[in-house]
């Protein structure tokens, strides 16, 4: 197992030097699932929220969540991201919508973090457009899917 990175020898945290790497391609992809009453997806899915478009409204809010996961997370490095894509999935079975997003960039550090925040956002903003009416939503299985570029190379979750 590798040593946490996001520590000095003294213990004390700090952000990690990355002037020495070499830039590569860098992409990674995540997953979560918000899980509601089958009468909260029916009003998402006709559209009949009184808000607008939910999953509109949290595709451009993860979308804009990755822009700024340097600002929220703070050992995170910021990124000039080349690519985000916010892609929804209605699971009608289970009352649920998954939620991937995939970030992309060239650069020295990778965006797991980045496309995990966007995941978080996407459906925090579902929670709080549709909490008026199903304060029982779950939002769960926030993970890495998929990771590629840098040193460590491709990984992929099994």
């Amino acid at each position: 197992m590798s040593k946490l990175t996001h520590f000095n020898q003294a213990g004390e945290a700090h952000m990690v030097d990355i002037a020495d790497k070499a830039s590569s391609a860098r992409r990674a992809i995540a997953a979560g699932r918000i899980t509601m009453q089958a009468e909260t997806l029916e009003m998402i899915e006709q559209g009949g929220h009184k808000k607008g478009d939910v999953l509109g409204v949290a595709r451009i809010a993860g979308i804009m969540a990755t822009k700024r996961t340097a600002d929220l997370v703070p050992m995170c490095h910021p990124l000039a991201l080349t690519h985000v894509a916010v892609e929804m999935e209605v699971d009608a079975a289970a009352n649920a919508i998954d939620c991937t997003v995939t970030a992309e960039t060239t650069g020295q550090t990778g965006v797991e973090m980045e496309a995990l925040t966007g995941v978080q956002v996407s459906l925090l903003t579902i929670y709080d457009m549709c909490k008026a009416v199903d304060r029982g939503m779950v939002i769960s299985d926030v993970r890495l899917l998929e990771k590629s570029g840098g040193k460590s190379g491709h990984w992929k979750r099994a």
